[in-house]
């Protein structure tokens, strides 16, 4: 068993970022960080002045490396998408599937079950956004594939074994009874995609909804007489996402929502699409061709349709849009969704007995190199 140590670099820590700090990983774990002191023996791994980080994690993966997960849900499409997000520092994610039939979802829960099972590097479980959402509050989600979900969906949906589902649903959509149900058999829930008032928002938060999908976009905004969902989720202490692209949330907003949230309950997501580490600035959804220009995604009606984010834009961003420390934007990225995902305890630190998941970052915010579970 090799031990490596990473040395000469920025360390980001429970501290902050830390000089003259040295990273001991043993059989893709973190056993020490050592404070000026080497270990006797390792092989070294020069950072050269790099920062050092947490693998991002992103809970919201459309698609990436030309692949949609809809249009290929296979073990080798799952790689596929992973590999082209690692190159933007994403270490663990959350293949997402975008509303649509049981039978597509059930081939990409048994697909997604099996690349974990074959050690697929970086997949954590699935995301079902929808189809369980609001007609209203669509955006490029297929009506027609909408439903109200009866008990044999709710299993299907939440059958996954080894590994996280997490399910974006509209609570004025979904009974409360099925919401705990869903909760009751280990999926984690988000509000999204949702016409809700703030009262019905509550009332799924009360069921087991945890979380809400893409903050302020696709959900009721905040008024003077209806709070509406925004108003709910700004109010409670639960996890909220945030695409930081510049172009689905003015910066005001997102700011405020840092301002308004307990700490560490807004992190980063991408919801990026098959463009993310393509170069082929375009894709099909449900036989409709969609096509990024200028870096931002919409369907033929001008509707957002995703986005063309990678995490290390979204941290990057999140420094210059919102004027947050390094530090703090990576916790967004990693710290954050991994605590919201339940596996905070092994993932998100660079603390010994954690994952060896690490991003090597320059000045910049560009990704140098990465390990997963201390391969490279």
């Amino acid at each position: 068993m090799t031990t490596h140590i990473f040395h000469n670099g920025h360390v980001l820590t429970g501290q902050g970022f830390e000089s003259n700090t040295n990273v001991v990983v043993k059989n893709g774990i973190i056993s020490a960080v050592l404070r000026g002191d080497f270990p006797a023996s390792g092989e070294f791994i020069d950072l050269q002045g790099g920062y050092l980080v947490p693998g991002f994690i992103d809970v919201q993966v459309n698609g990436g490396g030309g692949v949609l997960f809809n249009n290929d849900t296979s073990v080798d499409a799952i790689a596929a998408i992973g590999r082209a997000h690692r190159r933007y520092g994403t270490t663990g994610f959350l293949p997402t599937l975008i509303s649509d039939d049981a039978e597509v979802m059930q081939r990409a829960i048994t697909a997604t079950h099996d690349a974990i099972a074959a050690g697929v590097p970086g997949v954590l479980g699935i995301h079902l956004e929808g189809p369980y959402i609001a007609p209203a509050r669509k955006g490029t989600h297929d009506a027609g594939k909408f439903r109200v979900p009866g008990a044999d969906e709710v299993a299907m949906a939440t059958s996954l074994d080894n590994g996280i589902t997490l399910i974006t649903l509209a609570p004025e959509r979904v009974p409360a009874d099925t919401i705990r149900a869903m909760a009751e058999r280990g999926a984690i829930l988000c509000a999204g995609h949702t016409a809700a008032t703030y009262e019905e928002t509550l009332a799924g938060i009360d069921a087991g909804i945890e979380g809400f999908t893409h903050l302020y976009n696709a959900m009721t905004p905040l008024q003077g007489r209806e709070p509406g969902v925004v108003g709910a989720a700004l109010e409670s202490d639960c996890w909220v996402g945030v695409i930081v692209d510049g172009v689905h949330v003015h910066p005001y907003n997102l700011r405020l929502a840092l301002k308004l949230k307990p700490p560490g309950k807004v992190m980063l997501v991408t919801d990026a699409m098959p463009m993310v580490g393509s170069d082929n600035p375009s894709f099909d959804l449900y036989g409709e061709t969609i096509t990024a220009v200028d870096g931002v995604v919409r369907n033929a009606a001008g509707a957002l349709a995703g986005s063309a984010l990678d995490m290390a834009s979204a941290v990057r961003n999140t420094v210059r849009l919102l004027g947050l420390p390094l530090d703090e934007a990576c916790r967004m990225a990693s710290l954050y969704p991994a605590v919201f995902l339940g596996i905070g305890d092994s993932h998100g630190r660079i603390e010994p007995g954690f994952r060896a998941d690490l991003v090597l970052l320059d000045e910049d915010v560009n990704v140098l190199r990465s390990w997963i579970g201390g391969i490279e």
